[in-house]
């Protein structure tokens, strides 16, 4: 085989690797062995002085240049009408349909990317120039900064003149890997994508980790589609990622029953939308309604409130946990954020303060997600007059102790003495997703703290029906049923023990994972960080979670004395086998009877897993009311959507 022909193999499989990584959710080979081919390539490239045009070497950005070229693009690229109300979109609706000389029009509806729109054109299947959109006519040719996105396919099979536009964005996951070690943290993905793209070097482009999606056909020779899903069909087979989601509603309520499926779905997505497109899909159509000076008017854009607003950050506070962290807490300007007035948002340690460059009293850019507390995502300009820095605690606030640097965070090592961490420690550990203790709540707990001198969770084991007695609201029922709850719970089982103990990062699901892998208590304290990386949906930070966690003395002393007081978590006898042996499977929303637990109790019983999220290699899902953004992206899928009933049948019930 000639030295062009090992290259050629080698090109092929690292992008066919690169395109299961992406495309598929099914990686088809190690990282190891992707870099090991990829480092042969090299070496060959280095020795033959050829580059192969779809070759990932590309990838890796070219030298930097001095100023972008304009580039003028083959077809325009237009701009879209936006509405932000029903209202308007009702006056659209009407306008169109007048156009179209018919009512009830076939609409199709895509995501509104948020992030930097890019036109690429290929000439024989190689992509030759891609540029900015700039003001639709002409753009800045940013090739080089293109070839780094892992996602742009650097040949296609269309032989023909093509140019294709998408948007260039960068993921949230991907945002927030880069920030964790970046010394100048990105204050929001639209800007990291557009800043990387329009950036001179494109070994910073690189480095961001972009990706993107693509959803039109600007020019083409001898088109071989008519509509809208015939279109984004050719683009997934020239190997173009395209969006999963495409609603088809025909009708005003079906629109607008759409437009609210996305839009609570968007908290749970991986990137920025900051709406949804609305389109007439029959290209016969389009043609006949045409163009206005600005946009076509076959096409909105129907905008959603944002989600980053900007704020006056007034004061920090170091919020204990019951691991004896302490998280520093944002407290802001009061500012309206979807209809919720916001006051607090996260800050994660001192690092990330530094890194975001905060200060009370500075501007600062919030960023709400999944409906919970808004994060800080950095401040707004530069540093001004009547700022003051965020000095880290040196004491306890709860108890004055002395404070410990561990990695980014800051600890109280008073476990037994620092009142609120006992308390919130043993409360975790007595509830119902842990150990289970019937009878022992928070309240409870805090009288054993302060009147029986219980400091650790071992305490609880040693009460005696004379000190139970003794607590307030305590008769002879009660005191027996919760000294019969903690006689019980001696014998949990392991996942129930592995939770209780408080693991960082670790629920419930993930400690049953770990109880059916290692089976016994002692062998999870063993674990290594490769043997656990290697359970499906365990990553690095979980991994070191709880390697970490057994690396402390405090907390094996902990559960040496669980273990004395007579705590004798259950071997796990691994997964369960049958009819759902190999299968995940997500639940979704109200079932009639079952509630969500017990349905994926129910699902683990019968041999599968019980999903959190919906994916490729979802089996199917189990929907019930209000099943929400789940559910939709199983229908975009096409992945079989079955009810609390089908469930039983299946699992002969």
């Amino acid at each position: 085989m000639t030295e062009l022909n090992v290259m050629r193999e080698i090109v092929d499989r690292l992008n066919a690797a690169a395109r299961a990584y992406y495309y598929s959710d099914e990686p088809v080979m190690s990282d190891k062995d992707y870099d090991a081919l990829y480092d042969e390539l090299l070496r060959l490239e280095k020795e033959s002085g050829v580059t192969l045009p779809d070759s990932p070497t590309h990838r890796v950005g070219a030298e930097a240049v001095t100023a972008f070229a304009p580039h003028t693009h083959i077809s325009r690229l237009w701009s879209m009408d936006k509405v932000q109300s029903l209202e308007e979109l009702d006056e659209w609706i009407k306008r169109t349909e007048k156009l179209a000389g018919r009512s009830e029009l076939q609409y199709y509806v895509e995501y509104k990317f948020d992030g930097l729109t890019i036109n690429l054109t290929y000439r024989d299947g190689v992509l030759i120039q891609a540029a900015t959109r700039g003001n639709g006519v002409t753009g800045e040719a940013i090739l080089p900064q293109a070839r780094t996105i892992r996602s742009v396919p650097l040949t296609i099979p269309y032989k023909g003149l093509l140019e294709v536009q998408g948007e260039c964005i960068m993921r949230l996951s991907a945002l927030e890997r880069y920030n964790a070690t970046a010394a100048e943290p990105l204050k929001n993905a639209r800007n990291a994508a557009a800043g990387a793209i329009r950036n001179l070097d494109p070994a910073v482009t690189a480095s961001r980790k972009l990706d993107a999606f693509f959803y039109q056909v600007g020019t083409i020779e001898q088109p071989a589609f008519a509509d809208q899903p015939a279109m984004l069909a050719f683009l997934r087979e020239n190997g173009f990622p395209v969006n999963e989601y495409l609603g088809r509603p025909h009708d005003r309520q079906s629109l607008i029953d759409c437009i609210k499926e996305i839009e609570a779905a968007r908290p749970g997505l991986d990137y920025l939308i900051d709406g949804v497109l609305i389109k007439v899909g029959d290209f016969g159509l389009r043609e006949q309604m045409g163009y206005t000076d600005r946009f076509p008017r076959w096409a909105v854009a129907y905008k959603f409130e944002a989600e980053e607003t900007t704020t006056t950050l007034n004061e920090v506070t170091w919020e204990l946990g019951r691991t004896g962290k302490l998280t520093p807490l944002a407290h802001v300007e009061p500012v309206d954020f979807y209809g919720v007035t916001v006051r607090k948002a996260t800050l994660n340690n001192y690092g990330d303060i530094l890194r975001k460059k905060v200060a009370i009293g500075a501007p600062v850019w919030i960023r709400r997600s999944n409906d919970v507390i808004p994060e800080i995502m950095g401040r707004v300009g530069e540093a001004a007059a009547g700022e003051t820095p965020i000095i880290p605690p040196k004491y306890c606030p709860a108890c004055g102790s002395e404070l410990v640097e561990r990695g980014a965070h800051l600890f109280c090592l008073n476990r037994d003495g620092c009142r609120p961490q006992a308390i919130a420690r043993m409360t975790h550990f007595a509830s119902r997703d842990a150990m289970d203790i019937e009878g022992l709540s928070e309240k409870t707990i805090a009288q054993l703290y302060d009147q029986m001198n219980v400091r650790d969770c071992a305490d609880l084991y040693q009460l005696t029906m004379e000190e139970t007695l003794a607590l307030e609201g305590f008769k002879q029922r009660k005191a027996e049923n919760l000294l019969a709850a903690l006689e019980k719970s001696r014998h949990c089982k392991l996942d129930a023990f592995l939770h209780a103990i408080g693991i960082p990062n670790i629920g419930r699901k993930t400690a049953r994972d770990l109880a059916e892998t290692f089976g016994t208590l002692q062998k999870v304290r063993e674990a290594t960080h490769e043997q656990l990386i290697a359970i499906p949906d365990v990553g690095d930070i979980v991994a070191q979670s709880v390697v970490e966690f057994f690396s402390y003395q405090e907390n094996n002393g902990m559960i040496d004395r669980l273990l004395a007081a007579g705590v004798k978590p259950q071997e796990a006898s691994g997964k369960a086998e049958g009819v759902f042996n190999g299968l995940s499977i997500v639940v979704t929303g109200t079932l009639p009877t079952l509630s969500r637990k017990e349905a994926e109790e129910l699902i683990r019983s019968c041999g599968g897993t019980a999903a959190g999220s919906v994916s490729k290699k979802t089996a199917f899902v189990v929907a019930g009311e209000a099943a929400g953004s789940k559910l939709t992206k199983a229908e975009a899928l096409g992945i079989e959507v079955i009810d609390e009933a089908e469930l039983l049948r299946r699992c002969g019930r």
